[in-house]
């Protein structure tokens, strides 16, 4: 028994250190890469997501609007129409699942720590919202709002501005 202990032990440590030289390497090429550089500015992103988001979509041309990438990666509500009424329900959960699950944990991570939420321009948004929305519906709200930041900052070639609105009135 313990010798299959300690090989499993051994196949643990090897992992850990696979993961380890992955997530460098990943680490490298969002850092070579300008567009990913640009992804990295916007809050809970980072070199996975910002590779992931160039891998899948390059520079978001294929994509109209942020509201469309958001729509293909399946945060917005599935809609159920009749008689002119349209019922809004949970998430389609279509497109890139990979992805969708990247930005639902980066807004997590951002729900986490409400006294950073003034930081950002969206920040009074988070604020009402939370007032009124369960976290998890919270969650996927800001997550579809960070792929729309995402795809406007892929499109427009730009960092994220985090104090747009405060420099602008001044």
């Amino acid at each position: 028994m313990s010798d299959i202990l300690v090989g499993l032990y051994e196949d643990w440590l090897w992992l850990d250190e696979r993961i380890a030289s992955i997530t460098r390497e990943i680490e490298k090429v969002s850092l070579s890469e300008s567009h990913c550089e640009c992804l990295m500015s916007v809050p809970g992103g980072g070199p996975m997501i910002s590779t992931a988001t160039v891998a899948a979509i390059g520079t978001g041309e294929a994509f109209d609007r942020g509201r469309d990438f958001g729509a293909w990666l399946g945060l917005v509500p599935r809609q159920y129409s009749t008689g002119g009424k349209a019922l809004l329900g949970p998430i389609s959960k279509r497109g890139n699942r990979y992805l969708r699950t990247l930005f639902v944990q980066a807004a997590q991570v951002i729900l986490m720590r409400p006294h950073n939420w003034e930081k950002f321009s969206f920040g009074p948004w988070l604020k009402r919202a939370s007032e009124r929305m369960h976290k998890n519906k919270l969650a996927v709200a800001l997550a579809n709002k960070l792929a729309r930041i995402t795809w406007s900052i892929l499109r427009h070639e730009r960092s994220f501005d985090c104090h747009r609105l405060t420099a602008a009135s001044i």
